[in-house]
């Protein structure tokens, strides 16, 4: 069956910061080459979160930044030192997660504007396609293909605050959060594992078999 067409890829080289926009990305078993490779955590004993990440919640200006002294400036702002960490992964549960246009629509119709996908920080945004029509926990368990990559769907993505922040650093949109709460049992998106390796492309198709 399928599902959609990618048409937005990104990836997160520092969690928390500014993305990166590709034309195709590497998918490896544990996620997207470059993807969410380093974080910055909290170094400042006895401050909320101590050895836990420094993160947008904290701070809703992050996704605005590119680089280490920034957010260096961020944290001394807030009065905590941070820390970077590099050579893991630093997913919050599973490597890959997909947004499709069709999740967003009466989101947008509720706030009024056409909601933009990265203010969920996906990987993937697809365009659905005329017959696609599940919502995220029906996909649950599902195998899908997206270019050469085979995932298979883990989980729905439940969200924080982080989507209601401006991606130009404007004024927080709150609606945003309540309606994912209230409307969409504070669901957007999917998370899924990486079964087969490969590359993805924009205007690849995904599929679900």
């Amino acid at each position: 069956m399928l599902l959609g067409t990618v048409a937005s890829i990104w990836r997160y080289p520092v969690k928390s910061l500014h993305f990166e926009e590709l034309g195709e990305a590497e998918v490896e078993m544990d996620g997207v080459r470059g993807d969410r490779t380093a974080a910055y955590f909290v170094a400042s004993p006895g401050r909320p979160r101590f050895g836990q990440e420094f993160r947008g919640k904290e701070n809703d200006t992050l996704h605005l930044i590119e680089d280490g002294p920034g957010v260096e400036a961020a944290a001394r702002r807030a009065r905590v030192d941070v820390e970077r960490r590099d050579g893991a992964r630093f997913f919050d549960l599973a490597p890959v997660s997909i947004v499709f246009d069709s999740w967003l629509r009466a989101l947008g119709e509720y706030v009024g504007y056409a909601v933009e996908p990265r203010r969920f920080r996906p990987n993937f945004f697809a365009v659905a396609a005329p017959e696609f029509s599940d919502d995220e926990p029906a996909l649950v368990g599902r195998t899908l293909t997206a270019g050469g990559v085979t995932l298979r769907v883990r989980k729905p993505i439940e969200r924080c605050v982080v989507p209601t922040y401006d991606l130009r650093g404007g004024p927080s949109d709150p609606r945003i959060l309540r309606f994912v709460a209230q409307e969409r049992e504070n669901v957007m998106g999917i998370y899924c594992d990486v079964v087969t390796p490969g590359v993805v492309r924009i205007g690849d198709r995904i599929a679900s078999r």
